[in-house]
């Protein structure tokens, strides 16, 4: 059994694995940034961060995630929804190509013109087709963003999500958005809203201006660098902390659903534990659901349970409040999650994850990869 290791970010612990080898390519942190082509080259043990870093030097950048220290490899495997989605699509959308080592020892490159299956396959499939050493991303000129949010008092938590889902609805490209639910001192829900605006400044201003006019007790939002707004999660995710997740897409922010996230939100185990929606819009949602192997391409939410924890005797309880969460938001959510979300949760959760893409990929993986070496992942089993 072999396991392969990037960035280490996975909820789901693929990175590791008993009775096997770990294949750990985070010294793999070779970048090269071509600002007149606009092609950054990046080896697989790269952090979001240190990539920003070095396509920021330049003005430039491509969509990667909301957390900086994820890893660039498996977040563009597995889609890479991040703040660029609306203007950019997702990681995989700019990916140009890339070297992969296959089961059999081979290095292949995969491209729109270099074994464009095997191409087509790792933007979205995860890490089911072989081993990547290196990627290739289109980038984009990214100058200083609108970033940061603006909150609401317990009071205005239900009217506030209201107005998110209309707000949301409307946003142009270049605005990408988040809501996230959170309690005061008194165990209260609060509601929050990220937003990240690469485009125009004046426009931006004018673009969230509905936002800040409907009255948020908190105000945060200005102009920043791209960094900054790429760095803002990472306070949320620090080292030895326990983690169960659970995530589903989810289509419209319907008033049930509402109701069902502000009842869960007040029982929440943990003061760490997050509910997030991340917005997925514009380029991203244009993309055709066949075009790569992600599926998922329409306006939505990516709905994520994040509990957290740090003492072992809180683990029962916190699961059992993710998991009943869950089934709570399944009348209103979409039979699809994302792949980079899903923890240990079953063969019908993974095909949820690669959707009407399956078939497809269980064919390619049976080219590619017969005999099911790469399965330490969200597995799509070869083809007989």
């Amino acid at each position: 059994l072999l396991a392969v290791r990037g960035g280490g970010h996975n909820v789901a612990g693929k990175a590791v694995c008993d009775g096997g080898l770990m294949l750990d390519l985070s010294p793999m942190k070779g970048v090269r940034v071509d600002p007149v082509r606009r092609i950054a080259q990046a080896q697989p043990g790269l952090l979001l961060r240190e990539l920003d870093h070095e396509t920021q030097a330049f003005g430039l950048a491509t969509p990667l995630g909301v957390v900086s220290l994820t890893g660039i490899a498996g977040l563009t495997l597995g889609g890479g929804l991040g703040w660029l989605n609306g203007k950019h699509g997702l990681a995989c959308d700019n990916l140009l190509a890339a070297d992969v080592v296959t089961a059999d020892g081979q290095l292949l490159r995969a491209s729109a013109d270099e074994n464009p299956d095997l191409f087509w396959a790792i933007r979205g499939g995860s890490g089911n087709f072989g081993v990547v050493t290196s990627f290739a991303y289109r980038l984009h000129p990214v100058g200083p963003v609108l970033g940061g949010g603006v909150a609401f008092p317990p009071e205005r938590a239900r009217e506030a999500l209201r107005f998110y889902r209309e707000f949301a609805a409307t946003c142009p490209d270049e605005l990408s958005t988040t809501a996230g639910l959170g309690v005061d001192a008194d165990g209260r829900p609060t509601v929050g809203v990220g937003v990240c605006w690469c485009g125009p400044l004046d426009e931006g201003e004018r673009a969230l201006r509905p936002l800040r006019a409907f009255g948020p007790a908190e105000d945060g939002i200005g102009p920043m660098p791209y960094t900054a707004v790429q760095t803002a999660g990472d306070e949320g995710f620090p080292p030895d902390r326990q983690h169960y997740w659970k995530a589903n897409w989810l289509s419209d922010l319907s008033d049930g659903a509402i109701d069902v996230l502000l009842r869960f939100a007040a029982e929440k185990p943990s003061a760490a534990t997050g509910i997030g929606l991340q917005q997925m819009h514009g380029a991203a949602a244009r993309v055709g659901p066949t075009a790569t192997a992600f599926p998922h391409r329409r306006d939505q939410y990516d709905l994520l349970l994040l509990t957290q924890w740090e003492d072992p005797a809180d683990a029962d309880r916190s699961v059992a409040w993710t998991r009943a969460f869950f089934e709570a938001m399944r009348p209103f959510a979409e039979r699809a999650v994302y792949v980079n979300d899903l923890g240990e949760e079953g063969a019908d959760r993974v095909r949820e994850a690669y959707g009407a893409n399956y078939g497809r990929l269980a064919a390619i993986k049976a080219r590619y990869d017969p005999t099911n070496f790469f399965r330490a992942n969200q597995n799509v089993a070869p083809t007989a």
